[in-house]
């Protein structure tokens, strides 16, 4: 049966970590999934969840570490020493090793390199730790399954068996030639088949799907996607195999890159939790909503022009926020869809076919709105010419928005800037001075001002 964290059971864990009853705490939890582990660490204090993280074997707790939110561990990780740190990464892929040792402070990192018993853990940690944080190589994990060419099958499946002893999960095996360059992959069911005597230059099969050690994650994530891969080999710039990336990683990578994207598009500009300070929420959120009230103070600043209008016609300042919301909407909607074609590489063609495109489908959105407006400013008795100008202004309005709202993130992107900046404030701050502007500036001509 499926656990469930309940009041009652993380009481009787706090209670037992408060006597110190270790051998109770271990029958109580020994049997738990490591993924249950971490969600009761989440919940004790920085101080309880250290002693269980002491208290349990470290091939349980060494999982349950990586389940847990970034800010938690590192809470975790301050409070044990060197060798305990150690002792948890021996247990871990050489991935999630290094991503843990990454999370320490410089001098810390020296310490607990120098306490890991397995130096052959220890030089793939600091390999690893020498790639750029978003390319294949920090992602990647050196454990895998790897096979020679030249080899014959019964060698190979004695030597898969010795291999495989540190891997967790043999997703793909892959062959190299004698200087260690990949050359192919391994089906298991022509390994199977095969007469022991044969070469597995005879069976192999020479088409692989690889990254390089520089390929970026989005990259990444983009082929293993394409072609629905639960893992894809990593080379390094001569050819040479050095790793692999799992769908376990991607997906959290994918997960990490949502979030952030999210919170880009609501106007926070840090990754953030609900949890943290309040000066570390303040950061986030304050340069975003700084813009908002520039772009305000902007919009005050061209109604104040038109302030003659207004006296004139007065029922304009009531439509006034329809405009700037149907501005920001329309702007919203069409970064939005951009921003997820451009994340998912299905943004092709010509700009001048992207124009065309949007432009169409603007007309289509503004006149059908445009006619509802008329039809309202019917039924509520307003002047004629005060609908059609708020008719025409909306389609104006919804056309200018949509193409800001395209052609915004595209340009973020061709200068490396992330495009879901554009999801965010920046395109509804921006599409509300646009379409106030365009409002009165349009109400000026039919209306005669």
């Amino acid at each position: 049966m499926q656990f469930q964290l309940t009041t009652d059971f993380l009481l009787t864990v706090e209670q037992l970590i408060s006597v110190k009853d270790g051998n109770k705490l271990r029958e109580l939890l020994q049997e738990l999934h490591f993924a249950d582990i971490a969600e009761i660490l989440e919940e004790l204090d920085s101080d309880e969840a250290t002693y269980l993280i002491k208290l349990l074997e470290s091939d349980l707790t060494s999982e349950a570490l990586m389940e847990l939110d970034d800010d938690v561990r590192e809470k975790i990780l301050d409070r044990l020493s060197p060798t305990e740190i150690a002792e948890e990464l021996s247990e871990m892929d050489t991935d999630d090793a290094a991503d843990v040792v990454a999370e320490l402070d410089e001098d810390v990192q020296k310490e607990v390199i120098k306490q890991i018993g397995d130096q052959e853990l220890a030089a793939d940690i600091v390999d690893l730790l020498r790639y750029d944080e978003d390319t294949a190589g920090a992602l990647m994990a050196k454990e895998l399954v790897q096979v020679k060419e030249t080899w014959t099958v019964a060698g190979c499946v004695r030597e898969m068996r010795r291999q495989a002893e540190n891997v967790t999960r043999v997703h793909s095996i892959y062959v190299t030639n004698k200087e260690g360059k990949l050359t192919g992959r391994l089906s298991l069911k022509d390994l199977l088949t095969a007469a022991e005597k044969t070469k597995i230059s005879e069976v192999f099969i020479p088409k692989v799907d690889y990254v390089t050690v520089h390929t970026e994650n989005e990259e990444v994530a983009r082929i293993m996607q394409k072609y629905d891969l639960e893992a894809i080999p990593v080379v390094d710039e001569e050819g040479v195999l050095v790793g692999r990336i799992t769908i376990d990683d991607i997906v959290d990578f994918i997960k990490d890159e949502a979030e952030k994207d999210y919170q880009m598009a609501a106007g926070i500009s840090q990754d953030v939790e609900a949890d943290d300070s309040v000066w570390e929420l303040t950061r986030a959120r304050l340069p975003w909503l700084v813009l908002g009230l520039f772009g305000g103070l902007g919009s005050v600043y061209i109604m104040q022009g038109f302030e003659e209008a207004l006296a004139q016609f007065p029922i304009l300042f009531f439509f006034t926020p329809l405009i700037a919301a149907m501005a920001g909407n329309v702007g919203v909607q069409s970064s939005a869809i951009i921003v997820q074609g451009l994340a998912n590489d299905n943004v092709k063609g010509s700009l001048l076919h992207r124009l065309i495109k949007e432009v169409g489908l603007a007309l289509i959105n503004g006149l059908a709105l445009g006619l509802l407006v008329i039809l309202y400013s019917y039924a509520a008795g307003l002047e004629q010419l005060v609908g059609i100008t708020i008719a025409v202004s909306m389609l104006s309005v919804i056309i200018v928005a949509a193409l800001v709202g395209t052609f915004v993130p595209i340009i973020l992107d061709k200068r490396g800037i992330d495009p879901a900046i554009a999801t965010g404030p920046f395109i509804t701050t921006s599409n509300d001075i646009f379409g106030i502007f365009l409002f009165f500036y349009i109400a000026k001509v039919i209306l005669g001002f």
